[in-house]
């Protein structure tokens, strides 16, 4: 290491994890993981090796049992079809054909084996696309704006931007032993489209007059993050220009690196840094790495879309992308080849991932619509979703991740079916399911956000949810509000159809769900519940 490591004074201090990073960077284990496991097979690796996998972008697959789930970096999602293709191959040769959008633009296998790795890395590597630090301590895939370069509601296009500080970031060994994992957000769209403030850095679109010119850059936010203890990113008293944003990021990076804490895994984000020191003490470090900066201009972003995109759009070109829906972000190896095809045929031979799971196609001209929309594929993934559907989350669950303790994805897609059925409604309620406190289906920021949990009945222990209601980013962020009382598995849907009945009963003209919370409070919300909750358990 060429860096000085301060937390290496008292050792004694560190925790497990901190230990095994020192005795081998993560970034190592790619080369071990191709050289040595793939050949000796699953049972030849140790603990220790098998934690440093995240640095490959690999996690062992539940049940333990041989599998692994891997993710690809996609910077701000977008995707030639070219690497779209080369990811529907390593799908159908070794991941079972089963493909996932996450919530940090990025696609995700499962099934694989550690004899697969060599050859996946291989088909990655051709086209230019990489697991390398998708996981891990160290810097992950940066979150963008995916309609980058084609967006009418961006004030620069911030393609170059992010390939810079990937880039630059990415394999570099000076930060590749954070305290924990690090996220970057960057977007020049007006509406928060990269959900700036739950990430641990941030760039925000805002102008600024300098020398009496109107620069267009940034505003930086640090210190947000999820989990079970989630935080809002705090904003800098700092203007950044987009030449700029690379040293930002290198100096807030160095900050965390060398303050951040080790001691304890739980209690290691940048957020925690952030919230002891306060964003003035923050700043007032950062720029003794990075210089002095301008203050703040005036921030650009306007409100917050979600990252939602469905339906036929205009570009700031005049040509159209077609955003459409992709249940809980599942798709597969076909669905993905098809969509190339299209982006081949009518578009420019780009698909692009979303913040919510979904995909965008784009560069369509207004002579191929018709022939584009007509192909197969958007009965499924379609850019016309039904209410519910298209504004539900979900993390990966029980069915394949470690933590989580009940399953979301295949509920979700029932919640949200039942929904559509039975509540008829002008609004769409973003709604989120988790399976654990991770917070990876970012249950937090919803307008209904369910947290997986466990209750005794009867017959036995089921699966269950907690309710949280009222989140939202943008210029009024603020997380949801928990109720009270634990609801069932199977009653998911019909309580959630009683809630969203009281919200469309007592609403005002154009009122949305957020905005309603706020003007009832929680409380009303909460004597619903425990009214809905009490008349199940009288009715048996």
């Amino acid at each position: 290491m060429a860096y000085e490591t301060p937390w290496m004074n008292d050792p004694s201090k560190l925790n497990k994890m901190e230990l095994w990073k020192i005795e081998k960077d993560g970034l190592d284990v790619i080369r071990t993981i191709i050289e040595k496991y793939a050949l000796e097979g699953y049972d030849s690796i140790p603990e220790d090796d098998m934690n440093r996998f995240k640095w490959a972008g690999v996690y062992e697959q539940k049940p333990r049992d041989g599998y692994f789930m891997m993710r690809i970096r996609i910077n701000s999602g977008v995707l030639t079809t070219a690497q779209a293709r080369a990811l529907a191959t390593i799908g159908r040769l070794y991941g079972r054909d089963l493909i996932d959008v996450t919530t940090r633009q990025a696609i995700q296998y499962h099934w694989l084996r550690i004899e697969d790795m060599p050859d996946i890395f291989k088909r990655l590597e051709e086209v230019g696309l990489y697991s390398y630090e998708s996981c891990g301590d160290c810097p992950r895939t940066i979150v963008g704006n995916p309609l980058q370069g084609i967006d009418k509601d961006e004030l620069m296009d911030t393609t170059a931007l992010v390939e810079e500080v990937n880039d630059f970031f990415l394999m570099n060994r000076e930060f590749s032993n954070l305290p924990r994992k690090y996220k970057m957000s960057i977007s020049a769209n007006i509406y928060n489209n990269a959900h700036a403030e739950i990430n641990d850095l941030a760039f925000t679109p805002a102008v600024k007059e300098i020398d009496g010119e109107q620069v267009i850059g940034f505003h930086a936010w640090v210190g947000g993050g999820l989990s079970a203890k989630p935080y809002l990113a705090k904003e800098l008293d700092m203007f950044v220009r987009p030449e700029e944003a690379l040293k930002v990021a290198i100096g807030v990076t160095t900050l965390f690196r060398d303050h951040g804490y080790r001691e304890k895994r739980h209690h290691a984000r940048l957020k925690f840094l952030v919230a002891d020191w306060g964003p003035e003490k923050f700043q007032e470090e950062l720029l003794k790495l990075i210089g002095d900066m301008p203050t703040k201009g005036t921030s650009k972003t306007v409100g917050w879309q979600a990252a939602y995109f469905d339906g036929v759009h205009k570009q700031k070109d005049g040509r159209n992308y077609i955003g459409m829906n992709v249940p809980v972000g599942r798709t597969n190896s076909d669905e993905l080849e098809q969509l190339c095809d299209i982006a081949d045929q009518y578009g420019e031979g780009k698909l692009r991932t979303t913040m919510s799971q979904n995909i965008i196609l784009t560069g369509v001209k207004d002579e191929d619509l018709e022939a584009a929309l007509a192909a197969p594929v958007f009965q499924r993934l379609t850019p016309n979703p039904k209410p519910f559907m298209s504004r539900t989350v979900s993390c990966t669950g029980n069915e394949f991740c470690n933590l989580a303790i009940v399953e979301t994805k295949v509920r979700a897609v029932r919640v949200a079916e039942y929904l559509d059925e039975h509540v008829q409604l002008d609004e769409k309620i973003r709604i989120h399911f988790i399976g654990c406190p991770n917070g990876c289906g970012q249950k937090h920021i919803a307008d209904i956000g369910l947290q997986g949990s466990l209750v005794k009945t009867p017959q036995g222990t089921v699966d269950a949810f907690d309710i949280a209601i009222g989140g939202i980013l943008g210029p009024d962020a603020t997380f949801n509000k928990p109720l009270k009382g634990r609801v069932k598995g199977d009653d998911v849907a019909p309580v959630l159809a009683q809630l969203i009945e009281f919200y469309k009963e007592g609403r005002e003209e154009n009122e949305t769900f957020h905005a309603y919370v706020n003007r009832v409070g929680v409380p009303a919300f909460q004597e619903k519940l425990t009214g809905i909750l009490a008349a199940a358990s009288a009715a048996g």
